[in-house]
C-alpha cells in the first residue's frame, strides 16, 4: 500500500470517528424529547472531530432540517434558541422562532407534501453549514396562485451558529428564482 492510500484510509477513519461522535453519541449528550434517530441523515458530512461541541451542533442542524422536512413545530422548538435571530430576515417575517414557524405554515399551504433533505452538513466549532434540498408538489395556494400538482424542487444554504445545543443565529439563501418559476409566479 502506498503513502497516498494510507493517508486516505486514515482520513476516512477520522471521518468515521467524527460521525460516530457527532451522531452516535447524541443521546448521551442531549436531552431527547423526540425520536432523534428519525432525524434526516446528511448525504455528505464533514465534522470537526476536535471540537467538543460537534455533536450538539450537528444535532441542532438535523433537528431544524427535520422541522423543514415535516412541518412539526416541536423540532423547531428543540432546534431554535428562544433568542434565535434570523440575520437574513425576509420582509414581512417576524424575527425570532416565530418567523420560521410562520414561513413553514405559509409554504406548506402551497406545497403540502414538502420534504427537505440534507445534501451537505459541515460542522466546525459552533457553526454548521447546511445545504438543503426541498421537493414536493404545488397543489395548494401561494398568494393568488393555485397549484395544479406541478413539481417543486429547489435548494437552500444555511449557516447556523449554535450555543448550548440550539441555533442562536441563522444566515440563509434560498433559490427563490427557481421556486417562483416552478410556482408560475415568474415566467421562464
Amino acid at each position: 500500500m502506498n503513502r497516498q492510500s494510507i493517508s486516505r484510509l486514515v482520513r476516512q477513519a477520522l471521518v468515521a470517528v467524527g460521525l460516530a461522535s457527532a451522531f452516535g453519541a447524541q443521546a448521551a449528550n442531549s436531552t431527547q424529547t423526540m425520536n432523534d434517530a428519525a432525524l434526516p441523515m446528511p448525504h455528505h458530512v464533514a465534522v470537526d472531530i476536535a471540537s467538543p461541541q460537534s455533536a450538539a451542533v450537528a444535532l441542532a442542524a438535523r433537528r431544524y432540517a427535520a422541522f423543514w422536512n415535516t412541518g412539526d413545530e416541536a423540532y423547531a422548538q428543540l432546534a431554535l434558541s428562544p433568542g434565535f435571530i434570523d440575520r437574513t430576515l425576509p420582509d414581512g417575517r417576524p424575527q425570532g422562532p416565530n418567523g420560521p414557524l410562520q414561513a413553514s405554515k405559509g409554504f406548506r399551504a402551497a406545497v403540502p407534501d414538502l420534504h427537505a433533505e440534507i445534501d451537505e452538513l459541515v460542522v466546525a466549532g459552533d457553526r454548521a453549514s447546511v445545504h438543503l434540498h426541498f421537493h414536493g408538489h404545488f397543489s395548494g395556494q401561494f398568494g393568488n396562485l393555485k397549484g395544479n400538482g406541478q413539481p417543486v424542487d429547489f435548494q437552500a444554504f444555511d449557516l447556523y451558529r449554535v450555543q448550548d445545543g440550539r441555533i442562536v443565529e441563522n444566515w440563509h439563501l434560498e433559490d427563490n428564482l427557481t421556486l417562483l418559476k416552478q410556482l408560475g409566479a415568474i415566467k421562464p
